[in-house]
Formats: structure tokens, C-alpha cells, sequence
């Protein structure tokens, strides 16, 4: 054991064992080591630095129904307690850990602490649960700092240190949840920015968000659950599990009867299994995948009626490749993201289409090239019914996004495709060395030019060739595109108006 390891274990020892003869008068003996711990417990496993005016909280033993001020120990004291072990800067009026060993030493030796999230938990659903919290309105909630963390992150504590009080804390809490203060704040916290929600989130997809199951079943039992029900932005429980890869409370969920996974959301269209497959959450992707659903693909008759099929099939309807708005199946997202286990799961589905385009026509190779996805790549190259060479609405194919967005990776795969041009153009005139060069991709453009097939010095539909686009963005793919012999840089650099390269040439 280290020397600093040594004086932390000694300084801890008398917090947690000796009387400190520092404090206010008012605590009693024995007090000071709870209160020290719990101090630091609470700065060492919180979600992010606590300040001031967030830490001078009741302890989560209190369960008054009101919020007493009075009650609450001074921060000085709450220092004194630590022994050293915290303070405060003063220019955030953020409490630290003194010692950087601090946070790890807690985290190894459990027996210092009983359960730091679950005490955590129950601290912050406590003051959730306080009359004087749940009486604010939105305007005086600024005045109560500790509030924003308690409902951000009282689910995400109890998830890790789940205990009986505070799931009987936050049964109570959700209980009114529609109609609390802590529910709007989540609600913008969880929600992306395209789709951020202002109304406050009903208790059912609260709880799915943190995926604390075991809360879950309680309300179904307690018949406080519509498995059905949509929030302010038409996501169902069961989107915002998936959304965030919560896989116990998925199956919890996928179990009910009335349960429908192929309901859109009414902002993008989405189903529950395409937010699994863009979140990459293999788990989740699985349990739609298997045996407890049927997909309508091939079954004739029974295609499209999904009550039909439950009650003759005795299994829940689900479409694997069903799209969204933007004609993007789970498939083309998992691709474009680039989560290559749920991309093979769903390339085994016989249902699953390969090839298939979205609204611009892009293929999911084109979604993957670009965004520099190459394992997925090779997976869908393994396919035959990818096409490597399928032009999209604007006539970019796969190997245009790819020297593109500079991923020299791809750009070798698509070259190795037979039937893949490298000097293809798009409607616009503009070849894969042209998106290259104009956005500095070195790498690409020294591959491009090895090809004798790639045409360097064509111009495209506005009159200019791919030299006079680099000069003009001032890229050093200009050097190399120098160095052919059949450019012209009086044409391609001085029609642009370059001064750095051109000025003089002679100097490259």
C-alpha cells in the first residue's frame, strides 16, 4: 500500500470512527462521522460536480414531508466533517475532492459506505417528494439548484444502487409525476435537440428512460401503466427504452398483450426496432428478432393485419424493415451509424432489403461510405444484392461519398468492386476526385490518381476543372494535382483568382 493510499485510509478512520472537536455544537456525538461520509459519498459518485448551494441538502434519511431549512448544516461545517478531504473553488463554487486517489479509493473499498448510489437515490427522491418541491412553479424553480440534478439523475442513481426505500420513494413520486415540477427539465434533458420536448414526461416514459424494470412491473401491476401511450412528441414507453437500450425493460414490455412494436412515434416516424438499431443496442435488437414475433413478409394473406396474425399465429406482428419518414429502415440506420452487430442480425432476416433506398434515393452503401463506416462496408459488399455502383438521386454514388468524406478505407473497398467507375460524375459534372479535392482529402486523391481510368483535368457543368476547385479552397491537393503533366495552372488556378499557389508556380 502506497504512502498516499496510507494517509487516506487514516484520515477516513477518523471520520468514520473518532469525534472531531471542530463542529458546530449542535450535532451530537456521532453525527459528525455520518454526516463527513455522506458528504463525501455524495461528491465522489454524483453525476457531475455538485456546487454549494446543491450539497447543503438534507441527508436521505429525512422523510419530514417539508423542506426545513433550518435543519440543513452549513457548508463549513459540512468541510469540517470531511477532514480536509474536500473544499471548494472558489471560482466555480464547485466542491473537489482534495486527494485525486480520493473518488478510486471509494469506489474499491464498499465497506466505507452502505450502498452510495442507492443513499444517493433515496436522497434525491426525498427531496423530490418534499410538499415545498412539488408546490413550486417553473419561474421560482430557478432558486432551487439542487432540484435540476435530483430530476436528471434519481433514476439513473437507483438504476445502479436499486433499494426497498427508494423504490417505495419513487412509486410515490410517480405517482403525481404528470403534474411535477421534476418532469419538465427531464423531458428537455432526455429529448434531442431536433425533437426537444417542452411539456413535461408522463411517469410511464420516465421510468423506461432510467430502465429501472423492477419499477416498471410494479406499475403494470398496480394497473398505473398504458403500455400504449404516447408523450408530447408521440413516443410510447416502449421508444424511450429502446432509444436508450434499456433491454430489461424492453422484454418487460414486449410481454403485455397489449403491446403494438411497430407503432410509429408521430415526429420521424420511427418504430420502436429502428431506435434500437440507431442506438446500436444489439440486445434489444435481438428480442424483436425473435421467436415472440412473426413478420408479415411472405405470409400472403395475412400481410398487413396484425391482429389476424396475432390471433392465428399467437404471435405479435413486427416489420424488421419497415421505414420511417424518411424512407430509412432499422437497417440503413444501424449502417449509417455504423454498428456492425446490429447490421449483421438484420442482413439475416430474409425480409431485410440490402439495396433498398431512402428518400434521396441513397442506398444503405452510400450511407455507410459517408460516414466512414468500412466495417459495415464489407458487410453489405458481401451481399450481392448491394449494389457498389447504384447512383442516388443526384447521381452520387457510394464511392463519391466516400472520397468525399476522405475515408481511404472505403474508398480501396469500392475501387476492389467490379462495375465501380472512379471517375463516374454526378448530375452536377462532379467526379469522386473532384468531391476529394475540393475538400482536401490527400489520402483519396494520391488513390485516385494511381487509377489511369481517373480524368484529373475535365471540367465539370460550371466550366471548371477539379485543380480550380482545390486552388480556390486552399488545399494542398493542389501540389499533387500540379504534378500531372496535362494540367493547365493558368486555367485551373488563376481562373479562381489563387494567389498562393499561383504566385509564382514555378515555387511549388
Amino acid at each position: 500500500m502506497g504512502n498516499d493510499e496510507t494517509l487516506l485510509l487514516l484520515v477516513l478512520d477518523r471520520i468514520c470512527y473518532r469525534n472531531t472537536h471542530t463542529l458546530s455544537v449542535s450535532l451530537q456525538e456521532g453525527d459528525s462521522a455520518r454526516l463527513g461520509m455522506e458528504a463525501l459519498v455524495r461528491i465522489s459518485h454524483s453525476r457531475r460536480p455538485l456546487k454549494v448551494d446543491e450539497m447543503s441538502r438534507p441527508s436521505g434519511r429525512d422523510r419530514i414531508r417539508r423542506h426545513n431549512t433550518k435543519n440543513v448544516p452549513s457548508m463549513r461545517t459540512v468541510l469540517g466533517c470531511c477532514q480536509g478531504l474536500a473544499d471548494v473553488d472558489k471560482g466555480s463554487s464547485i466542491i473537489r475532492l482534495i486527494h485525486s486517489t480520493l473518488k478510486e479509493h471509494l469506489s474499491r473499498h464498499a465497506d466505507l459506505s452502505d450502498s452510495p448510489q442507492a443513499k444517493i437515490a433515496e436522497l434525491c427522491l426525498t427531496y423530490l417528494n418534499f410538499q415545498t418541491i412539488k408546490d413550486l412553479s417553473a419561474s421560482s424553480a430557478r432558486s432551487t439548484p439542487f432540484l435540476e440534478y435530483c430530476s436528471l439523475h434519481w433514476g439513473t442513481h437507483m438504476r445502479i444502487g436499486l433499494s426497498d426505500p427508494s423504490r417505495d420513494l419513487a412509486l410515490k413520486l410517480l405517482d403525481q409525476y404528470d403534474n411535477h415540477i421534476a418532469a419538465k427539465p427531464l423531458a428537455k434533458s432526455a429529448s434531442e435537440r431536433r425533437f426537444e420536448n417542452k411539456m413535461p414526461l408522463p411517469a410511464q416514459h420516465c421510468i423506461s428512460y432510467f430502465g429501472i424494470a423492477e419499477v416498471v412491473v410494479d406499475l403494470i401491476r398496480m394497473k398505473r401503466w398504458g403500455v400504449n401511450k404516447r408523450d408530447s412528441l408521440g413516443l410510447t414507453p416502449l421508444m424511450w427504452a429502446t432509444r436508450y437500450g434499456c433491454e430489461e425493460v424492453v422484454e418487460v414490455l414486449l410481454e403485455q398483450k397489449e403491446a403494438q412494436p411497430d407503432m410509429r412515434d408521430r415526429q420521424s416516424g420511427k418504430t420502436a426496432p429502428s431506435w434500437a438499431a440507431r442506438g446500436g443496442y444489439e440486445g434489444v435488437v435481438k428480442l424483436f428478432l425473435g421467436p415472440l414475433f412473426v413478420n408479415p413478409g411472405g405470409i400472403g394473406y395475412w400481410r398487413g393485419t396484425p391482429r389476424a396474425m396475432r390471433l392465428f399465429f399467437g404471435r405479435k406482428y413486427i416489420n424488421s424493415d419497415k421505414s420511417d419518414n424518411y424512407r430509412r429502415t432499422p437497417l440503413s440506420l444501424a449502417a449509417r451509424d455504423g454498428h456492425d452487430g446490429v447490421v449483421k442480425l438484420l442482413l439475416g432476416r430474409k425480409e431485410v432489403n440490402p439495396d433498398r433506398r431512402d428518400w434521396n434515393g441513397r442506398t444503405l452503401l452510400s450511407l455507410a461510405a459517408e460516414n466512414r463506416r468500412d466495417g459495415v462496408v464489407k458487410l453489405l459488399l458481401g451481399r450481392r444484392e448491394a449494389s457498389p455502383s447504384r447512383p442516388d438521386n443526384s447521381g452520387r454514388t457510394p464511392l463519391s461519398w466516400a472520397t468525399g468524406h476522405g475515408c481511404d478505407k472505403v474508398v480501396e473497398l469500392l475501387l476492389e468492386q467490379e462495375g465501380v467507375s472512379p471517375d463516374r460524375p454526378d448530375k452536377n459534372g462532379r467526379t469522386p476526385l473532384w468531391w476529394a479535392a475540393w475538400n482536401g482529402r490527400v489520402g483519396v486523391v494520391e488513390l485516385l490518381l494511381a487509377r489511369k481510368e481517373v480524368d484529373h483535368d475535365t471540367p465539370d457543368d460550371d466550366g471548371r476543372a477539379v485543380p480550380s476547385w482545390a486552388a480556390r479552397n486552399e488545399h494542398e491537393v493542389v501540389k499533387l494535382l500540379l504534378k500531372e503533366e496535362d494540367v493547365n495552372p493558368d486555367t485551373n488556378l488563376c481562373a479562381c483568382g489563387f494567389q498562393k499557389y499561383g504566385e509564382p508556380l514555378d515555387r511549388m
